[in-house]
C-alpha cells in the first residue's frame, strides 16, 4: 500500500504507481535542468523498495518488534534487498548496481546527515515529495475522506483555482484538473528556482556542487504553502479514522506473525532459515516480513496465526 488499502477499492494509488510517478516527474525535472537522467531513473525507481506490507504502519511494527536489534527503516532495507536479499548473479549477492544509485539510497537512510547530496538524490527527493502531496489529494477526495470545502483554506489550492477554471468544471473533471494544476505548480516553481541556484553556481563538476553545498529547492514562499498542504494532509487524511482502523487491524497481524515465527522458526522457509546465521533470527524474520506484499501477509497470517494456532492461543 502506499496510503490507501485495498479495502478501499482499486481506483487509488498503490506503491508501486507512485513509483512510476515519481520516476516520470524526477526525469521530466533532470532533463530540463540537463543532470543524468538515467541516475535518477534508477534511483527513482528504488527510492521505496524497501517498504514493507501496510506502508509506512508497517514499518512502524517491524521498528516496534526489532528495537531491540537496531530498529527498521524501510530506506535501509531498501539497500539490503539489492546488496544482499536479491540473488540475480551466481557467485555474489545483490544486483550489482552502481556506487552513485546506492548511495543516493544511503543518504535517504541518514537524511540528518550536514553533507549536501548529489543533485540527481535532490530531484528525486523534490519529485517524491511533489508526487504525494498532489496525488493523496486526490485519491482522498476520490475516496471521500476529503470535501472540496475543506480545501479552500490552502494557499496552494488557492492558487490552483487561479490558474484554473476549478470552480465551473464538473466535478470528476474538477479533481483530475486540479491534480495537474497542483502538479504544475510545484514543478515550474522548483525548475525556476533550481535554474537560477544553478546558473549561480556556474560550470563545476557535480563533486563540486557537492562541495559548494548547491541546494535544489522551491521558493519559500511555495514551501511554505507546500508545508501546510502537507501538515493539513496529516491531520485530515493520514489520521483519518477509516484510515487509523485498518492501520492498527494491519500493524497486530504484522506483530503476531513476528512473534510466531520467533517461535517457530522452522515454519520458515529454508532461505530465510539461512539468513539467520550471519544475522540473527530476529532480523532474519523482519527481513521475510519486510518483503512480503500486502496480500501474502494476511495470508501467511491467516494460515499461521489463525489457522495454525491453538485453541485459546492469545497472539495479542
Amino acid at each position: 500500500m502506499q496510503v490507501f488499502t485495498g479495502d478501499m477499492g482499486d481506483y487509488h494509488r498503490t506503491r508501486l504507481t507512485h513509483t512510476h510517478e515519481v520516476a516520470s516527474l524526477a526525469r521530466t525535472i533532470g532533463r530540463t535542468l540537463r543532470l543524468n537522467e538515467d541516475l535518477i531513473e534508477a534511483m527513482a525507481l528504488l527510492h521505496d523498495i524497501g517498504h514493507p506490507p501496510y506502508g509506512h504502519c508497517g514499518e512502524d511494527a517491524l521498528d516496534e518488534c526489532l528495537k531491540e536489534h537496531g530498529g527498521f527503516s524501510h530506506n535501509q532495507f531498501a539497500i539490503d534487498l539489492v546488496t544482499k536479499i536479491e540473488q540475480r548473479y551466481t557467485q555474489e549477492p545483490g544486483l550489482n548496481l552502481t556506487y552513485e544509485v546506492l548511495s543516493g539510497q544511503q543518504f535517504r537512510s541518514h537524511k540528518q546527515t550536514a553533507q549536501t547530496q548529489m543533485l540527481e538524490i535532490q530531484v528525486v527527493d523534490a519529485a517524491d515529495s511533489i508526487a504525494y502531496d498532489s496525488h493523496d489529494v486526490d485519491d482522498a477526495l476520490k475516496l471521500g475522506l476529503l470535501d472540496w470545502e475543506q480545501l479552500d483554506r490552502l494557499e496552494l489550492v488557492c492558487r490552483a483555482k487561479r490558474s484554473a477554471p476549478l470552480d465551473h468544471i464538473e466535478p470528476p473533471l474538477r479533481r483530475a484538473m486540479l491534480v495537474h494544476t497542483l502538479l504544475d505548480l510545484q514543478m515550474a516553481d522548483f525548475l525556476k528556482h533550481s535554474s537560477d541556484e544553478l546558473k549561480q553556481a556556474g560550470r563545476l563538476t557535480s563533486k563540486q556542487m557537492q562541495d559548494a553545498g548547491v541546494m535544489l529547492g522551491m521558493s519559500p514562499t511555495l514551501e511554505q504553502e507546500k508545508l501546510q498542504l502537507e501538515e493539513f494532509l496529516f491531520e485530515q487524511v493520514y489520521r483519518h479514522e477509516r484510515l487509523t482502523e485498518v492501520r492498527d487491524r494491519a500493524a497486530v497481524r504484522l506483530k503476531q506473525l513476528y512473534r510466531y515465527l520467533s517461535i517457530h522458526p522452522e515454519k520458515l522457509p529454508p532461505r530465510v532459515q539461512q539468513w539467520s546465521e550471519p544475522w540473527g533470527l530476529p532480523k532474519a524474520i523482519g527481513a521475510y516480513l519486510a518483503g512480503m506484499t500486502d496480500r501474502f501477509c494476511d495470508d501467511q497470517y491467516l494460515q499461521l496465526v489463525e489457522m495454525g494456532s491453538p485453541c485459546g492461543t492469545d497472539w495479542s
